[in-house]
């Protein structure tokens, strides 16, 4: 259900009492991807609380949470302009605002993105060229490496348009410091190698849509099995990053006792899925996917809160 509707009906339940302005700010919020923008500006909120060790100076603070918000709708408006093609055609995706027409003409949701994408890099300018160069080279592997260059092309799309969710992390860092150093680099990597599990299992989901659409998702143009069998392997490559955050950021056991199970979880079932392929596991996993990086990350603001 499009958020659009599902927040009509979860509060008046009548669509002809809403304000006729609603419908449209809400088209607006959906392309952005909030579900998206949240987790990428949370996991960038724990490394600017990480690498602060628990300071929050105001205006870092704010240019992390609200750069975050709009260097991430930015780059999820933009790519949704770009994809509106296939978009309408896939039936994931085909309820979004553009190709159900929810914004019209689609130039609009191009306009917005390209004014938040401004608005994210005057407010990254802020902090000094190192963040404002991270912003940009997230902006540009997702919108142009990804989006434009080879989510079409590649069945390597998904690896060489991960760096852009690992920005949010280095930039969050960034804002606290003024440097980076290994251990925001490790937790960048962290979420670099959580990308493909996410996305992959998703795109076992969605096969044929990808198909449809001839997007060569990796799942997409091999068997299910050796796919299965590339998840396994970043799934170990993300615990082994999880646990040499121990040693390189200094976190304890807090950080070791929330890390190390959910890690193994994660693996397990990737292990399982390699073992076993199928959709259902691959959407189990695609699942549990989300919830496992938020607790990683909680679990890093724990330990230096604790």
């Amino acid at each position: 259900m499009p958020l659009q509707q599902l927040i009509v009906r979860l509060t008046t339940g009548r669509k002809s009492d809403v304000s006729p302005f609603l419908p449209s700010f809400l088209a607006y919020v959906e392309v952005a991807k909030p579900a998206s923008i949240a987790l990428l500006v949370f996991v960038g909120l724990a490394a600017f609380f990480v690498g602060g060790r628990g300071q929050l100076p105001t205006w870092p603070l704010l240019v992390v949470l609200v750069g975050g918000i709009a260097g991430s709708g930015a780059a999820n408006a933009i790519t949704c302009y770009i994809d509106r093609d296939i978009d309408a055609v896939m039936v994931r995706t085909r309820r979004r605002p553009l190709p159900s027409g929810r914004i019209r003409p689609a130039e609009r949701a191009l306009c917005f993105g390209l004014a938040l994408a401004l608005i994210a890099l005057a407010l990254s300018a802020t902090l000094g060229s190192l963040a404002f160069g991270l912003m940009l080279i997230g902006l540009l592997d997702n919108v142009v490496v990804y989006s434009l260059l080879t989510k079409r092309r590649s069945r390597w799309n998904v690896l060489l348009g991960g760096f852009s969710g690992g920005v949010p992390v280095a930039f969050g860092w960034v804002a606290a410091t003024g440097r980076l150093a290994w251990a925001p680099i490790l937790m960048a990597a962290l979420v670099v190698l959580w990308i493909p599990g996410h996305i992959w299992t998703l795109a076992i989901y969605h096969a044929e849509d990808y198909r449809k659409v001839h997007v060569p998702m990796l799942p997409v143009v091999t068997s299910l099995r050796a796919a299965a069998r590339c998840l396994a392997c970043t799934a170990v490559l993300t615990l082994a990053a999880s646990l040499a955050l121990c040693p390189v950021a200094g976190f304890g056991p807090l950080y070791l006792a929330v890390a190390l199970p959910t890690g193994l979880a994660l693996t397990a079932g990737n292990l399982y899925l390699a073992l076993r392929p199928s959709r259902k596991t691959a959407w189990l996993l695609f699942k549990l996917s989300s919830p496992y990086l938020l607790v990683v990350f909680a679990a890093m603001v724990a330990g230096v809160g604790a």
